[in-house]
């Protein structure tokens, strides 16, 4: 099973590693004759995965509130360019690896924290009550995903999967198009406020919400294969990236409909 999410979709290859092995699903260990072997590792739940999501929510949230009240507004733009920069590291770094560390995805967390902080100030410097506003259409869209998903009425199957891994690539690669160009000082209209960047937001909320389907498969498959309780940190480490991508679409739509201009 593949994911528009790197780090989901490494769950269902190390599951059908392990499967066609004949391994199960225990941590491979060194074996020494008349010494008894180390218990198998428990395996992932889906409640592993809701807690481990709500407490790397709560330590992104904490670090925004800190970072929003805390650092000057003089030191604000360098703050939010340098946990992104901190943060797509990071982010790599867990995407690309074996197994998520733990440590690891908590520091992620706090940057991340510290970005959505200051980007949510910049904001709301400029539209009054957009973060709240934001923060409820974000969740909002992610129970309402959560509801198609577990009724079934949306369904994750290899040409939805395939869609929308294209779609999620595009998108980034015309936004990074856009941000070089900008750089240069050549405006696309992306960004700028208009009715482009209206229907170019509103594409992006549509995919990013989208695609926590295939994260919410992603996270069945594993359970249902019995991935290692570990794992639940690399589940939880996508669903809060998805849900900081939705949510800075969210407040970047928001600021477009009250008038905002932003390149």
């Amino acid at each position: 099973m593949k994911s528009s999410n790197p780090v989901l979709s490494r769950l269902g290859q190390a599951a059908e590693q392990q499967r066609t092995a004949g391994q199960g699903y225990a941590e491979p260990y060194p074996t020494t004759p008349g010494l008894a072997a180390p218990p198998v590792a428990r395996a992932m739940t889906i409640d592993d995965v809701v807690v481990k999501t709500v407490i790397l929510l709560g330590i992104t949230a904490i670090s925004a509130i800190a970072a929003w009240n805390i650092i000057p507004d003089a030191y604000l733009g360098a703050a939010w360019i340098g946990a992104a920069i901190v943060g797509l590291v990071l982010g790599l770094v867990i995407s690309f690896s074996r197994m998520a560390n733990p440590t690891l995805v908590v520091v992620y967390a706090v940057v991340e924290g510290v970005f959505v902080g200051m980007v949510s100030k910049t904001f709301e410097s400029f539209y009054n009550g957009i973060v709240l506003q934001a923060v409820v259409a974000t969740f909002g869209v992610f129970a309402l995903m959560a509801v198609l998903y577990t009724s079934r009425v949306i369904r994750s199957s290899p040409r939805f999967r395939k869609i929308m891994i294209g779609a999620i690539g595009g998108l980034f690669m015309v936004m990074l198009i856009n941000l070089v160009l900008s750089l240069f000082g050549v405006h696309t209209g992306l960004r700028g406020g208009g009715a482009l960047s209206i229907g170019f937001s509103l594409v992006c909320i549509v995919v990013a919400a989208l695609s926590f389907v295939l994260d919410f498969d992603q996270i069945e498959q594993g359970v249902r294969m019995g991935l290692p309780q570990r794992y639940s940190w690399t589940c939880a480490f996508g669903i809060l990236v998805g849900l900081i991508w939705l949510y800075l679409e969210i407040l970047q739509l928001l600021s477009y409909l009250q008038g905002g201009s932003r390149n």
